[in-house]
């Protein structure tokens, strides 16, 4: 790999809805300005070549990969689980305030009930990234959510903290990485979160 093109899907009916999703058979998929920004995405990268496209499991983060790449014939398009959103167990389909309300009472190590706790969730990305840092293609689009997104650019720039400096990221917007970068991002993750 040398190009990793990374970003969150776009506006998804559910964000409209103000209503957490960690299920992929509960997507919803894209409402009409995320299908709006997934095209913009595509303005974006019009001018970069791609080789492979990676997405979650969900519809939401497919639907934007397909309209970024709409017109482009023969790119290969793979699901890759480890992208998957966290998994929010009992909170699947709750309001934000409710999960941030979870989240504050909370530590990064306690699962979400019926769910997975948020360091197993970078654990899991760090080994997603892992796999696409190791492929054979050169450019890879990639499209899936606001946390593993927000957890790779955080520690690709040496931050002590996964959610921050970054935490609000824009839907359907690209965050480059080159291989040095992806990996640096790894492994300040598994330093943070422990392998």
């Amino acid at each position: 790999m040398r190009l990793l093109l990374l970003a969150r899907h776009g506006q998804s009916a559910l964000n409209v809805s103000g209503l957490v999703n960690g299920d992929p058979n509960r997507d919803l998929g894209l409402s009409q300005l995320g299908v709006e920004e997934a095209r913009k995405l595509g303005r974006q990268i019009a001018g970069v070549a791609i080789d492979v496209s990676v997405t979650s499991e969900f519809p939401r983060a497919q639907q934007t990969a397909r309209l970024a790449l709409e017109g482009r014939d023969g790119i290969p398009w793979e699901m890759d689980a480890g992208l998957n959103d966290v998994r929010i167990g009992e909170l699947e389909g709750r309001t934000l305030g409710d999960y941030r309300a979870w989240k504050r009472a909370h530590t990064r190590g306690d699962p979400f009930p019926g769910g997975e706790s948020l360091d197993d969730s970078a654990r899991r990305y760090a080994d997603a990234y892992e796999r696409l840092r190791d492929r054979d293609e050169e450019t890879i689009l990639c499209l899936c959510h606001e946390i593993p997104v927000r957890y790779l650019v955080n520690a690709a720039a040496g931050s002590d903290d996964l959610d921050g400096p970054l935490h609000d990221v824009a839907n359907a917007t690209p965050y480059v990485f080159d291989a040095a970068g992806l990996e640096r991002g790894i492994r300040r993750m598994r330093e943070l979160v422990g392998s």
